[in-house]
């Protein structure tokens, strides 16, 4: 086998690749893989040698046979997903180098042994160079989320080595794989597949407690994205009446009231998710204070809203998952912020996100223009948001930028 196109500096030499199914492909259709982008097109695909089945490791190829990567098979648009660019062998090894390298991305913005952010991505898919893989910590334990049936089939790879990655210090890893799997037709059991003990904890961020259930929550337990979102939001915070929209398990609402927020209204269509509010109020002994949840739908309930709000958070979940849903999806962005500038008080600021990856950061400005522009009223930028430093963005993966969001003020 040809020796491989690029060959990064500290990948050690006994990563060596065995002999899988080849794919190569058609001219000119090899040259976004030769700048490291992560995804073979199906369109780009000029044969196939081996009769690969999703899953499955592949060999890529260039039209004349040079070696250009290693990844993962499927049905669908995407052919096959790559996760290293030269010749290796994806065994325990080259899992805990790939996992090293990310961790000491993890420990270089102080996300390593914080005791007071005790949760954070460690694996953040195409931005670590493990392209359908989330590894989310939660203080002891490790959450495993596979959204590629191939990344998947290396799970107890992954444990062990997070397991020696992690010297002792981590109790389980729970693989919770199932929902996304289904999405491409598979389908497995979420569970323990290291260690074993509750599906909950009480995990901390910036010193704010929130009960993580990875077995029940949404994604793998909780929104770490929003992270350093909701820090922001307490700067902000102190003395103003708030309404936390989409609330989910209240983060925003709890960074607002451990900062001097005079009132906070969490909104949710979910009683399981005020639910989980209430508890992280009281884990944050926060029982007493001025909030109030309100079980109602968002875009709804914010039509007729009193005047009366300082700061107003919209975070709702992806309008637009595929492209085929984008035009949908800006309506549903514009009326939801439309309200909102049309009911905050002079001088109050909305924090207004999208995490649609299918809307990119200009529409999703472009729609709130848009919004502001029917309402008649002056808006300025004071914040450009964006995914934290624990969900990297691979420079040759733009892609990967999936949050961004705008801290507006509204005159």
């Amino acid at each position: 086998m040809p020796r491989a196109c690029f060959s990064p500096p500290g990948i050690p030499e006994y990563f060596r690749a065995v002999d899988y199914p080849r794919i190569y492909l058609k001219s000119k259709k090899d040259q976004s893989v030769r700048r490291f982008h992560p995804w073979v097109f199906s369109g780009a695909v000029k044969l196939m040698e081996g009769d690969p089945q999703p899953g499955d490791v592949v060999a890529v190829h260039a039209n004349k046979g040079r070696f250009l990567g290693l990844g993962h098979y499927a049905n669908g648009s995407i052919a096959v997903r790559l996760f290293a660019f030269e010749e290796v062998n994806p065994d325990v090894d080259f899992f805990i180098h790939k996992l090293s390298l990310a961790a000491d991305r993890r420990k270089s913005i102080g996300l390593w042994n914080d005791p007071d952010t005790t949760c954070f991505r460690l694996v953040h898919g195409e931005g670590d160079g493990l392209p359908g893989l989330i590894i989310d910590i939660y203080d002891s334990v490790a959450v495993l989320q596979a959204h590629s049936i191939g990344m998947h089939r290396f799970r107890n790879e992954l444990a062990e080595a997070l397991v020696r990655l992690f010297e002792g210090r981590l109790t389980a890893v729970y693989d919770k794989s199932d929902e996304t799997l289904r999405k491409s037709g598979h389908s497995t059991e979420n569970g323990f597949i290291h260690g074993s003990g509750e599906a909950f904890t009480v995990a901390k961020e910036y010193g704010h407690k929130f009960e993580v259930n990875w077995e029940t929550g949404q994604k793998t337990g909780f929104f770490i994205d929003q992270r350093e979102n909701r820090k922001l939001l307490g700067d902000y915070a102190k003395d103003k009446v708030i309404l936390n929209t989409f609330c989910y398990s209240g983060g925003f609402s709890i960074f607002a009231l451990n900062h001097g927020a005079k009132e906070v209204h969490s909104l949710d269509s979910s009683q399981k998710a005020l639910d989980l509010v209430t508890r992280n109020l009281e884990i944050n002994g926060l029982e007493n204070a001025a909030h109030e949840n309100i079980k109602a739908d968002a875009l709804e309930h914010i039509k007729a809203l009193p005047g009366a709000y300082d700061i107003i958070i919209l975070d709702p979940p992806a309008f637009a998952k595929h492209k085929s849903a984008r035009h949908n999806a800006v309506q549903g962005y514009k009326r939801l912020n439309a309200h909102a500038i049309r009911q905050i008080k002079p001088g109050g600021m909305i924090f207004t996100f999208s995490c649609s990856q299918a809307v990119d950061k200009a529409l999703f400005n472009h729609t709130v223009t848009a919004a502001a522009i029917s309402e008649g009223r002056s808006v300025k930028i004071l914040h450009q948001l964006h995914q934290p430093a624990d969900h990297p963005v691979n420079i040759f993966h733009p892609e990967g930028e999936y949050l961004k969001g705008l801290v507006i003020q509204v005159e």
